[in-house]
């Protein structure tokens, strides 16, 4: 375009503002009656200025109160895991004084979800604790509802964790706190749906029970809540396949716990050298 075109337009636009300018002043000294219309809808337009306002500030208040929600139940957590520790010690009178985030044998850390796959069989999540924050590969991450992934790579400032619904992820589990336990993993198909293998024809399976961690596993502490039982069947004659409801809805994760067993790696070892 060239530029007197450009003059040209710019000085219609002034010109056009100016005689709208002039419009509104002048309706609103006609009459009362005009006078009040415009002031009206001044009014309704500053209203409309400030209720956007206000839904801003009230938006970014939740976010930090959430936040702040977040970070209380996970200290609650860590403060319930310390007593069941304490109380799984016949000789403990009391709760031992335990370093910050430590209870029994697990540290927690909290951590946000930066990024999270969920369209996947392969789904995954980073998040914004790294080594910085003594993050380790091979640490697991849960929520308050259940087990929801495992740590596979770490960063200073941001780990990767394999999520739950991952077809190469399994999670030994006990049908009810003093039932039979198996391998559950997720079942391919249902954000809230898992399968719990290798249970015994004989035990007694009814929908509606609480599937647990075992803590047979050198990851996950024991006795936390995942699901209940849904149907099951029995599959070549001998063992049970139970469907398990999740308590945790991975599409509205955002704040987890990273778990770490201190002793895995001296467990570990051990295991290798037999």
């Amino acid at each position: 375009m060239r530029r007197s075109n450009i003059i040209y337009h710019i000085i219609n636009a002034v010109i056009f503002i100016a005689l709208e300018l002039t419009a509104l002043t002048m309706l609103s000294n006609n009459s009362e009656l005009q006078s009040s219309w415009f002031s009206n809808g001044s009014q309704s337009f500053m209203k409309s200025i400030w209720g956007f306002s206000q839904d801003v500030n009230q938006y970014f208040s939740l976010k930090k109160r959430n936040e702040e929600l977040a970070l209380d139940n996970h200290e609650l957590r860590v403060r319930v895991a310390q007593l069941e520790a304490a109380m799984a010690d016949s000789h403990v009178t009391e709760v031992p004084e335990q370093s910050k985030g430590m209870a029994g044998n697990f540290r927690y850390t909290p951590a946000t979800i930066a990024k999270i796959s969920n369209n996947t069989h392969h789904n995954y999540m980073i998040l914004d604790k790294g080594t910085a924050d003594g993050v380790v590969k091979g640490a697991g991450v849960i929520t308050g509802k259940g087990v929801v992934g495992v740590i596979d790579a770490v960063s200073e400032h941001h780990s990767y964790a394999r999520s739950f619904k991952n077809h190469e992820m399994s999670v030994s589990s006990r049908l009810g706190k003093d039932g039979f336990i198996g391998p559950m993993s997720w079942d391919g198909r249902s954000s809230s749906r898992a399968i719990l293998k290798e249970i015994p024809h004989h035990a007694e399976v009814a929908p509606g029970d609480t599937v647990y961690t075992s803590g047979f596993s050198t990851i996950f502490p024991a006795d936390i809540p995942i699901g209940t039982t849904g149907e099951a069947e029995i599959v070549n004659g001998s063992t049970y396949e139970i469907e398990v409801i999740l308590f945790e809805d991975f599409g509205k994760l955002k704040y987890v716990t990273i778990v770490e067993n201190i002793g895995r790696k001296e467990i570990e070892e051990l295991e290798d050298e037999i």
